[in-house]
Formats: structure tokens, C-alpha cells, sequence
């Protein structure tokens, strides 16, 4: 079988001509073999027919098991030019022929040179769009985190707001003032809380001594 991957032949024909080959060469195959399989049963019908035949079944089929290997050989002889054959003249196309959907490729010849660099350029504009979706999904990100931030600065505005409504309701308009207002009554909560845990320990011992 020809080694030659004829791939611009199985591109026109949809099959390579190495496998149609192939499959003639097995179908001859098949042939020869029931041929064979029925030449043996009508000789051996033949011979029952004859009274006092003295040739058995066995050395008829050893005759056409002889016969079948020299019919094999001589087919391979046959075969392998037929398949030259058919391999250059029948299922060749010639090296001028261009298919009919390649003829664009005549239009607009590209040499290798040429490919090469535009397939360089599809792989730098393959690595740029990369690049520029990778900047896209990081601004995303940091947009994201922007919003974050300006909520809890919008939380931060909306508590200063409620804290300048209480010190405008106690009278209090000066940020210092607000500030100075805010440390006097935390120093006022701080010392009910010691008071509140004083008085609780003192409840829980003499809950104990009872």
C-alpha cells in the first residue's frame, strides 16, 4: 500500500484513495475465499456422485487450499500494479488542479513569510485583548471597592449628621463644643457603669451570704 497520505485527494473524493484501496483489496480478499469455499463443495457433490471413488474429502480440500494460495499470490502480484495504477491516473490529482473551494487562494496568494506574520499578529492581538480584559475585570474590582468606600463614608456623613442634630438640640452649635460635649457624657456613662458593676458585685455577695 502506498505510504503518500494523499490529503488534497481525500479533501475532493471525502475518503483517501489508500482506504478505497484497502477496501478493494479486502473485497477481492472475501471473493476469493467463498469462491474457493464453493468450488470445494461442488467437487466433493461431484466425487459422491462417482461409485468407488478413491479420492477423500481431506485431499480435495488440501488441493483447494494449494489452489487458493497460488491464486493468492499471483493476486498480490496483480493488486499491487493495479493499485499503482489507479494511485497515479485514476484517483491522483494533478499537481496544476486547484479545487473549487481553494480558488480563493489564487485570488489572494499568501506566501509562507506573509503567514507567518500574520499569524504573529493574531497572537499579539490575542495577547492584547487578553491583557485588556484582565485591566477591565481589575477596574471592575476597584470600582467595586470604590462603592464599598463610599457607602461606609455615606454611613459615616449620615452619623455625623444625627450627631450634630444632638448637640443642636442640647444647644451645642461649635464642632469642639460637639466633641467636648460627646467626652463629658462618656465619662458620665463610663462612671455609671462602675457604679452599675459596684453595686451588682455587692448584690451578688450578699445574695451569697444569704
Amino acid at each position: 500500500m502506498s505510504v503518500n497520505p494523499m490529503v488534497y485527494e481525500a479533501q475532493f473524493f471525502g475518503f483517501t484513495p489508500q482506504t478505497c484501496m484497502l477496501r478493494v483489496y479486502i473485497a477481492f480478499q472475501d471473493y476469493l475465499f467463498e469462491t474457493m469455499q464453493v468450488v470445494d463443495s461442488v467437487i466433493l457433490k461431484k466425487l459422491d456422485a462417482i461409485p468407488n471413488c478413491k479420492i477423500s474429502p481431506s485431499e480435495i480440500r488440501k488441493s483447494t487450499e494449494k489452489f487458493l494460495l497460488f491464486m493468492k499470490e499471483h493476486f498480490e502480484k496483480l493488486f499491487g500494479k493495479m493499485e499503482e495504477v489507479l494511485l497515479q491516473l485514476v484517483l491522483n490529482i494533478p499537481k496544476n488542479v486547484l479545487l473549487p473551494e481553494d480558488k480563493v487562494q489564487e485570488q489572494y496568494p499568501y506566501s509562507k513569510e506573509q503567514l507567518q506574520a500574520l499569524q504573529e499578529e493574531i497572537q499579539q492581538l490575542q495577547q492584547q485583548y487578553r491583557a485588556e480584559a484582565a485591566a477591565g475585570q481589575a477596574l471592575r474590582a476597584e470600582l467595586e471597592e470604590q462603592k464599598a468606600v463610599q457607602a461606609e463614608l455615606e454611613k459615616i456623613l449620615q452619623w455625623f449628621d444625627g450627631l450634630d442634630n444632638i448637640c443642636r438640640e442640647h444647644g451645642i452649635s461649635n464642632f469642639k463644643e460637639s466633641f467636648a460635649f460627646l467626652t463629658q457624657n462618656s465619662k458620665k456613662l463610663q462612671e455609671l457603669l462602675k457604679d452599675v458593676e459596684v453595686k451588682s458585685k455587692k448584690i451578688q455577695k450578699h445574695d451569697q451570704l444569704l
